[in-house]
């Protein structure tokens, strides 16, 4: 059993959770740890032991003594350990390294055409990443794809692993690609095969919702237990939480709720063939559609989102329609699995029209017990949530690897 399917109570004192104490303050000692997680000290000072001989942890000198010895200070080391991470979009990406801790240490977005395929855009930002961890200058775009990436120097001691996002499924216990849409040439793609031929550690692979989920929860609600995470942009994805946990399903697409049905009249095809689907009614790629169906000239989701800010009623009259649908479809998410948030990321979560359309409908078509605390709102808005939550995915595997 890995760290990501330990139950959450079988994680109190859990390596992890000792890394993340000594990286917030909250502990500074062996005894801090033995304190907050009620282990003996005995086995904290083992756990403790694995994780500094994996340099997750080091000793920082000595602390203030209460009438003792004085204890040894613990810390996350700062200096050239890394991880990689990157948050693949249609359009662009967010790269990053990050520390120890998952605070970042350098990020950047970088353009890109999905449409490209796999190899030359995953080349390309690999080595933007391998470039960022050992302080060289960065490979041009349109850099040779091909060639091996594996990193030497001192990006061979400061990189420890990279988590990348794919917006399309992902079977995570292979790293392949699974059926995308909108992703010509990666259907089938071995993304962790790829990577591991290019870079000399660990490659992690997940669809970009549940990173995104991960990164939000690690920031705004590690204490709630269970939550879902919707990424609503050019399309539509979720992430869940479950017991404290990343929950992924059997293969893989536990949280996709874009090929979910919703009532609409016409219903519009979606591009897995169906009609109805939940990406085909509410996704900004929907939007955009939609108007132009209107007659009305909308270049892309942004042109979308300048309308309903400027009052346009034909765009705003959309994004409420927008709204109900997707409160359709999270409130029988809401019903069935009961979690303690909601909250909703991507470029669509600044969309208010939207918000309060899928907020009335949650109350409406949901069980008052199970909204009775349920906090519903917007992921805090910050670019790097993805990359954050790709770094962690990396922490989670070296962590438990030590």
């Amino acid at each position: 059993m890995t760290i990501d399917d330990a139950p959450r109570e079988a994680l109190r004192g859990g390596p992890r959770e000792l890394l993340r104490w000594v990286a917030t303050g909250a502990a500074v000692s062996r005894a801090d740890l033995s304190r907050l997680s009620g282990l003996s000290p005995s086995t904290v000072s083992q756990r403790v032991e694995a994780l500094i001989n994996q340099g997750l942890l080091e000793e920082a000198g000595a602390g203030q003594s209460r009438g003792g010895r004085r204890p040894r200070q613990l810390a996350v080391p700062t200096g050239g350990a890394v991880v990689g991470a990157i948050d693949l979009g249609a359009h662009h990406a967010r790269i990053g390294t990050l520390d120890l801790s998952g605070r970042v240490v350098q990020a950047r977005t970088l353009p890109v055409r999905i449409e490209d395929g796999p190899e030359t855009v995953l080349g390309t930002l690999l080595a933007e990443v391998t470039a960022l961890a050992g302080g060289a200058a960065p490979v041009a775009s349109g850099g040779t794809p091909g060639a091996s990436l594996a990193p030497g120097g001192a990006a061979a001691g400061a990189l420890r692993g990279v988590g990348i996002g794919i917006p399309g499924p992902v079977q995570h216990s292979t790293g392949r690609i699974v059926s995308p849409s909108r992703m010509p040439g990666w259907n089938g793609f071995d993304v962790a095969a790829f990577c591991a031929d290019r870079v000399d550690v660990p490659v992690i692979v997940d669809n970009d919702a549940n990173l995104m989920a991960l990164g939000a929860h690690r920031t705004a609600h590690a204490e709630m237990d269970h939550a879902v995470y919707i990424k609503a942009g050019t399309g539509i994805g979720s992430g869940v939480i479950s017991s404290g946990q990343l929950h992924r399903g059997a293969q893989g697409s536990a949280g996709d709720i874009s090929h979910c049905r919703v009532v609409a009249d016409p219903a519009p095809l979606c591009s897995c063939g169906n009609a109805g689907c939940l990406e085909a009614v509410a996704s900004g790629a929907a939007l955009v559609t939609a108007l132009r169906e209107q007659g009305v000239p909308v270049d892309d989701l942004t042109g979308v989102l300048r309308l309903i800010d400027d009052g346009d009623r034909h765009a705003t009259a959309l994004a409420r329609q927008a709204g109900r649908a997707i409160g359709e479809i999270l409130a029988v998410v809401v019903n069935f699995f009961n979690p303690q948030v909601v909250a909703i990321g991507g470029r669509l979560a600044d969309c208010e029209p939207l918000l309060a359309s899928m907020r009335a409908t949650l109350y409406e078509r949901c069980l008052p017990l199970a909204t009775q605390t349920l906090l519903i709102e917007r992921v805090a808005t910050s670019q790097d949530i993805g990359i954050t939550g790709a770094a962690h995915l990396v922490i989670d595997h070296v962590v438990a690897a030590a």
